[in-house]
């Protein structure tokens, strides 16, 4: 039984708050994504290199993003997670807008690590908000309708920041879609409530959080985890990449206006790509109740096979039309790995951990995938420039491809295990 001491929270109550953390979501990743779709534009700006662009939009905000995200999700095991979301979102905010007055590389980088130092505070309090909300069985769904901030985000971030760099330029851009993150910061602190610990699992006597080492070495030698974070991390190394230089593709290969590109792939990853995120979760869920738990990364696997033959068609197209249409299945379930990838990280980990447990998840994932897929195109479309011209983006894309398959290797291990584990508990009983 829940602590007859604690409110009973209503399914509308649970709800509201999903509703809002998926905003928070949906705006790190407008604040975040915001730099595929004016990558081009800032390039001839401020007369920067491809690594250089490929600093700005990965490694150097991804290391702050990351790096900061552990003591960060320390603080929100033992403190107040609304609060700490509620600074995140104000700082985030504050230093995207800020990025419309950057006048050079360094400042527009140092703004960039701004953005990062904010963006910390937020998932890891996010991930164990929801779990506290949704018990076991709804929680691959939750994570999913969560999930879909990614590409609601990507979908503002590229229509809204594409039309507004034509008509007003790319400076003006980040600070439309900055600014209204401080609202939303207010929205967070004075309308969402902190759910008690353990409640979706009738929990309450919680241990102390563990020393942070305790929590990397629980991981480690939890096979599945262990497993699921590597999986995770090569995928978003793949998908990380293509957000950031799919746009810059299409408007520097396909001479495409930002405008144009913007509009079709808000469609294609913002409504396609949250389909296919929802979705996830729920077949996920749906496979997992009927057949077990190992078909929340087996999912994950099977979407990430139908990526591979289309990307490279994306990759390798003359048209831009024939570009377009071929990205729209990898838009539609790139993300897929999202909601049951996090499902799992929250199943697997003890209460008392959550927090930490996601926020090394997200450490590994964002200094790999965010920070290394971005920068890891740019430094390759550098190198081939003397063998290929205006065509090494293309190349440099298409390297990215074999990472998908190391990942399948990883979801489908973890499958098995989950089997077996399941297994070997029936065959106990």
């Amino acid at each position: 039984m829940n602590n007859p001491n604690e409110p009973e929270i209503s399914e509308r109550q649970r709800s509201y708050t999903l509703f809002v953390l998926v905003l928070v979501f949906t705006s790190s990743h407008v604040d975040r994504q915001i730099m595929g779709i004016l990558g081009q534009p800032i390039k001839e700006s401020l007369m920067i290199s491809d690594t250089q662009l490929g600093l700005l939009t990965g490694i150097m905000f991804a290391f702050f993003y990351a790096t900061l995200g552990m003591p960060m999700a320390m603080w929100a095991d033992r403190r107040n997670r609304r609060n700490l979301i509620t600074f995140s979102v104000f700082t985030w905010s504050l230093m995207t807008a800020l990025c419309g007055a950057a006048q050079n590389f360094m400042q527009l980088l140092l703004l960039r690590i701004g953005v990062g130092v904010g963006e910390a505070g937020s998932n890891p309090p996010s991930h164990s908000m929801i779990a506290d909300l949704y018990p076991p069985e709804r929680r691959a769904t939750a994570m999913a309708i969560f999930g879909t901030g990614i590409n609601w985000g990507i979908l503002i971030g590229f229509l809204v920041g594409g039309w507004i760099n034509e008509w007003y330029g790319w400076k003006t851009a980040f600070v439309v879609v900055g600014l209204p993150g401080i609202l939303l910061a207010a929205l967070v602190r004075y309308t969402v409530k902190e759910p008690p610990r353990g409640y979706s699992e009738n929990i309450t006597e919680i241990q102390p959080p563990p020393p942070f080492l305790d929590v990397v070495k629980f991981l480690w030698n939890n096979h599945v985890l262990r497993n699921v974070i590597i999986a995770g991390t090569l995928v978003a190394f793949t998908g990380y990449a293509s957000v950031i230089w799919v746009p810059i593709y299409l408007v520097r290969i396909h001479e495409m206006g930002t405008g144009a590109v913007g509009s079709y792939l808000a469609l294609l990853i913002g409504v396609g790509g949250a389909l296919g995120i929802y979705m996830g979760g729920r077949i996920a869920d749906g496979l997992a109740r009927i057949w077990g738990p190992q078909w929340l990364p087996w999912v994950i696997a099977i979407a990430s096979i139908f990526t591979i033959p289309m990307l490279y068609l994306a990759f390798v197209a003359e048209t831009a039309s024939a570009a377009i249409w071929a990205y729209a299945i990898p838009a539609a379930l790139g993300t897929v790995y999202v909601a049951p990838g996090f499902a799992l990280i929250q199943n697997e980990t003890p209460l008392h951990m959550r927090s930490v447990a996601a926020a090394i998840n997200l450490f590994v994932i964002n200094i790999i995938g965010l920070g290394l897929g971005p920068f890891t195109v740019g430094f390759l479309s550098d190198q081939f420039v003397p063998a290929y011209g205006e065509d090494s983006l293309r190349y440099a894309l298409m390297c990215t491809l074999v990472i998908i398959i190391w990942s399948i290797f990883h979801y489908y291990r973890a499958g098995v295990l989950l089997r077996r584990r399941a297994s070997e508990s029936v065959a106990a009983t």
